[in-house]
């Protein structure tokens, strides 16, 4: 009685496709529930929530919404259900308040009630000091909140949300989940598609697909008890954990492993065994404790296992020398756009050979600080040096010791992968023999091949992401530039691409990064916390959870640190100041 969208049968293939994108899916959507869709890229996430809004026709099999066929009754659906799609699918030349009427003309709501709607959706948002700002210049998360207003002009029965969370900061991601937490007591079901596996574990029902197969479908709760009792964390490490993640990855059974602060987290592939430390170089201290499984762990598990730890990136590209000063330094940056101050008095040091992310919410100042420092954004004030070179004075030499990715896809889409290579390895003055000989490389260490006359924009997700990385290390620089490269990706990728930086840093490449993904950010060796255009705190992972604790939170994670830290900013500074 309680069930709202009934899947049967459902498989969807598409002309030329060598597979269909889903396959013969079953699934239940119970009312007043939220169903989490996950899956690595390509799983048929995306496509299956297009079938359900009706944007698509299956192939085979059918889905029921609330008895009404997705088929034969298209226009009753869609008067039922809300719709946020994963690109931003608003106007960003108009702003907040066109756009919202914009919505509720195309959805009939009355003009009588516009205001009615509005008020409460602005305020449902936080959005109302916001309605005469573009679409287009809000941040991040503004961006989605302006996104889930308009899929509510009329409330929905059914809202179907593909990765709403994509590029938004911790603070948004949870707003965004109390205000979908709040549509569910009013008894609207949700259909939540994300990469983001933390956010599985809150909903009442994971749909996980791979290859367009359902792998599971049920509690979160019930996935993650499948490694229980195989998840482990190595700690008190003394020797480089990087180099320790790499050797227990190649224990024949450490199915999974990621780096957590100054610990290394593992999943084996039974109970019964045991793992080898002594292998490990992790120094005379090491110890091996249990840890509780998480959804990610379980996930990792049911596709077979992790990529492994070894990075053909790292193993061909050259050892970059160490020095003593600083690799990269940013003193007292500032820049002001107008009355605007977008960065205020940024100054920190990065060493040789280490990872620093710089985190906080959107519109905070980091992208901002980030153009700085590759030289993209000339600041009003202050320093930035790389590699001991002043950016302002010495930029074209500077620069040439940078691989820049930048947080959006910026390879050239109507160009081939070949030609995005060729065009960027000239670019970074490659010539002749050495050009060609590079640009083979990189389609042999990143499996290209198969894609190299696909326009870039046609790319996978997870291709674009290769490319554009290959596109950024060709000319082995010594510092290298991510501003959110995994954004969006699944574990699996982001793992893989993850192998090559750890890989690149022991080899002595500098990094810095930046990340809304807070497993992520565990990697790094420091962080710089931005807020209101200015850094806040610098610390390691650990060190920032550390100053957390509390007697309601003994063992915080890092996006508690994270909000726990703003938080604790506004009100030490409840003006501004």
């Amino acid at each position: 009685m309680n069930d709202f969208v009934y899947i049967h049968n459902l498989s969807k293939k598409f002309p030329g496709a060598a597979q269909p994108a889903l396959d013969a899916i079953e699934a239940v959507i119970p009312k007043g529930k939220i169903v989490g869709v996950v899956g690595p890229d390509g799983a048929g996430k995306t496509t299956l929530i297009r079938l359900m809004a009706g944007l698509l026709l299956p192939t085979s099999g059918e889905i029921l919404i609330n008895g009404l066929d997705t088929v034969k009754d298209p226009e009753q659906i869609h008067r039922i259900i809300g719709y946020m799609p994963q690109k931003f699918g608003l106007y960003e030349d108009l702003t907040v308040q066109q756009n919202l009427n914009l919505y509720a003309d195309l959805r009939g709501i009355p003009k009588a009630d516009y205001h009615q709607t509005f008020e409460k959706l602005l305020t449902f948002t936080s959005l109302t000091p916001f309605t005469q700002r573009l679409a287009g210049a809000l941040s991040g998360g503004m961006k989605q909140k302006l996104g889930l207003a308009c899929a509510l002009i009329r409330k929905p029965e059914l809202l179907l949300l593909d990765e709403p969370s994509v590029g938004v900061d911790p603070v948004s991601r949870r707003e965004l989940w109390d205000m979908v937490f709040q549509l569910i007591k009013e008894g609207v079901s949700v259909v939540w598609s994300t990469a983001y596996l933390d956010e599985a574990e809150r909903c009442d029902t994971v749909l996980l697909l791979n290859e367009g197969k359902m792998l599971f479908s049920g509690a979160p709760s019930e996935l993650t008890q499948r490694v229980d009792g195989r998840t482990f964390k190595i700690k008190h490490i003394t020797g480089r954990k990087r180099i320790v993640l790499v050797k227990a990855l190649e224990e024949p059974h450490v199915i999974d492993g990621v780096i957590q602060g100054s610990d290394v987290r593992v999943v084996l592939d039974s109970k019964n065994f045991d793992l080898n430390l002594q292998q490990l170089d992790a120094g005379p201290d090491v110890a091996i404790e249990k840890t509780a499984p998480r959804f990610e762990d379980a996930f990792i598990d049911i596709l077979g296992g992790g990529p492994g730890g070894y990075s053909e990136l790292a193993s061909i590209t050259p050892t970059v020398k160490s020095q003593e000063t600083p690799v990269v330094e940013a003193i007292g940056l500032t820049k002001r756009f107008g009355d605007f101050t977008a960065a205020d008095n940024i100054t920190f040091k990065i060493h040789s050979g280490e990872i620093f992310g710089l985190l906080g919410p959107n519109g905070a100042g980091k992208s901002t600080t980030f153009k700085m420092m590759c030289g993209l954004l000339k600041p009003t004030a202050g320093e930035s040096f790389v590699t001991g070179l002043d950016l302002q004075i010495s930029s074209a030499q500077a620069r040439s010791q940078i691989g820049y990715m930048a947080q959006k896809f910026s390879l050239y889409g109507n160009l081939s992968v070949r030609q995005n290579l060729q065009f960027f390895s000239g670019i970074y003055n490659l010539r002749g023999a050495h050009q060609a000989a590079t640009v083979q490389k990189m389609i042999d260490t990143f499996s290209l091949d198969p894609y190299l006359d696909i326009s870039a924009e046609e790319l996978p997700l997870g291709f674009k992401q290769r490319l554009a990385l290959s596109c950024a290390v060709m000319h082995n620089p010594a510092v290298l530039f991510l501003d959110e490269p995994t954004s969006g990706v699944d574990p699996i990728t982001r793992r893989e691409f993850w192998n090559h930086i750890n890989g690149l840093v022991e080899k002595g490449v500098t990094v810095m990064v930046t990340t809304h993904f807070m497993d992520e950010a565990e990697y790094c060796d420091r962080i710089g916390l931005v807020y209101r255009s200015k850094l806040i705190r610098i610390g390691s992972p650990d060190e920032l959870k550390d100053s957390v604790k509390s007697a309601k939170n003994s063992s915080p994670t890092l996006e508690d640190a994270f909000i726990e830290l703003i938080e604790r900013y506004d009100q030490e500074h409840p003006n501004g100041q």
